[in-house]
């Protein structure tokens, strides 16, 4: 009997030390599946470079991003290597702010100044690496790394530029051009006259790495501060050849505009429809008009009128239309209200007055960029010529194209009428050049596009 006991005791204590050993193992075990999932977690970072060109010059950005959901990132390394020569551009090591959760920051972001020449690479191929690692425990401690390479090529020979041909004479409002060569073909490349950038197309494609770009001085230019041809190649090598345009002052028209009230009763409602947010009196909404339309109204036209086709549409002498002028380019307009004067503003185009609602020509070869109403010039259409050249037509009574139509020379594309700042029907007409409002009556001129243009092109034929 009390052998059975003893034997009972002994077996029902057996079971408790071995429910305590497999409760033990168990907790044990869970805690080291957490500890594994929380310490050693195995997602790697990710890491990548900036979309950066391929080819750098005595000076580059490198860029890159590295995320890390988990962990977070505890270091990251960019190197760049070139046969025996390796240097370390950039380091980045994070401190661990814990042990729970992500004890790093989730994202690093860097750009790295790059000056090859100074760290002894030469020309070439040169392998750059992103190394990232977070704060897992797995790799012995190391954490989980990512690495990431890129071939760039180091490129230090600006290229070639052969100046062909350069404006010789030029005036504010007035319009020139530049041809040249460039010994590479994947080159970005133009003029800039006085700050103003103004791009290059192709001559042809029977003349390679042949370019012609056109520029215009604004009306207000009191002289020529720069005047310079410059290419950039894909590694940032610029070559800069510069000409010297003689600098031709003009005589500008000044020009007395009377505002009545039966003008401004006219008016004013034509505008209220478009810009709601006039406030005043009548002359002070004709004021808002006459300025904050007006600036709004030419930057909207600039800003069309900078991206061009790249093939030439036009030929021969720009069309004018029939009729008797009534403003000229750059007049100088004082304006008067009840013998006072207001304001001051000067006119970009030529005013040429016919019957009413005659038809409105293209002036040449041209595809619609605007036709829509803005602000003082009414209804207007813009044409692009290609290269940079643009005409715009305004005060339409009626549009008869659309953005994207292709007209031919002399096609018909509108009714003159008074829509806009006009005070009777007449056709305002501009042109522009890269954005810039230039002289209309050059382009009307069969001569002056013969010297200034047609026989440049020819003369650099070789």
């Amino acid at each position: 009997m009390k052998t059975r006991r003893l034997k009972k005791k002994t077996s029902g204590s057996h079971n408790i030390v071995k429910f305590i050993v497999v409760f033990f193992s168990v907790v044990l075990l869970v805690a080291g599946a957490a500890a594994f999932f929380l310490f050693f977690e195995g997602e790697k970072p990710v890491a990548s470079f900036s979309d950066e060109p391929n080819y750098i010059g005595k000076q580059a950005k490198i860029g890159y991003t590295v995320t890390d959901g988990k962990s977070g990132i505890r270091k990251v390394t960019l190197t760049a290597v070139q046969g025996e020569t390796t240097k370390q551009l950039s380091l980045k090591e994070n401190p661990r702010v814990g042990y729970l959760g992500r004890i790093g920051p989730a994202e690093e972001k860097e750009e790295v100044t790059f000056e090859p020449q100074k760290l002894g690479f030469k020309e070439g191929k040169i392998e750059v690496t992103l190394e990232a690692r977070d704060f897992s425990f797995r790799g012995l401690l190391a954490g989980n790394g990512t690495k990431v390479t890129r071939d760039i090529t180091l490129d230090l020979k600006p290229p070639a530029v052969e100046l062909l041909h350069g404006e010789r004479y030029i005036s504010p409002g007035g319009t020139g051009i530049a041809i040249y060569k460039v010994s590479e073909p994947d080159c970005s490349h133009g003029v800039t006259i006085n700050g103003q950038a103004n791009p290059g197309y192709p001559v042809g494609p029977e003349r390679p790495n042949t370019y012609i770009a056109y520029f215009a001085l604004p009306y207000d230019a009191e002289g020529i501060t720069e005047a310079r041809v410059s290419a950039t190649d894909k590694a940032g090598n610029t070559a800069v050849m510069g000409f010297s345009p003689v600098f031709q002052k003009v005589v500008q028209r000044s020009d007395r505009i009377n505002i009545s009230d039966g003008f401004l009763n006219a008016k004013i409602p034509e505008f209220e429809q478009h810009y709601p947010e006039m406030q005043g009196t009548p002359i002070e909404k004709y004021l808002y008009i006459n300025n904050a339309i007006r600036d709004a109204n030419n930057r909207i036209i600039s800003e069309t009128c900078i991206k061009s086709t790249p093939d030439r549409l036009w030929k021969g002498r720009f069309l004018r239309m029939l009729g008797s002028p009534k403003a000229g380019f750059a007049d100088h307009r004082t304006y008067y209200y009840q013998n006072s004067e207001i304001d001051k503003q000067v006119h970009l185009g030529v005013d040429i007055a016919s019957t009413e609602r005659v038809g409105v020509q293209a002036a040449n070869t041209g595809r619609v960029v605007y036709a829509d109403y803005l602000g003082i010039y009414g209804n207007m259409v813009i044409l692009d010529h290609g290269q940079g050249v643009f005409s715009l037509y305004s005060h339409l009574s009626q549009i008869n194209v659309a953005v994207g139509d292709t007209l031919e020379k002399g096609k018909i594309l509108g009714l003159t009428g008074t829509s806009g700042m006009a005070g009777g029907d007449h056709l305002h007409f501009s042109m522009l050049i890269n954005g810039v409002f230039s002289m209309p009556k050059e382009w009307w001129d069969e001569h002056w596009l013969d010297v200034t243009i047609e026989s440049p092109l020819s003369g650099t034929k070789g």
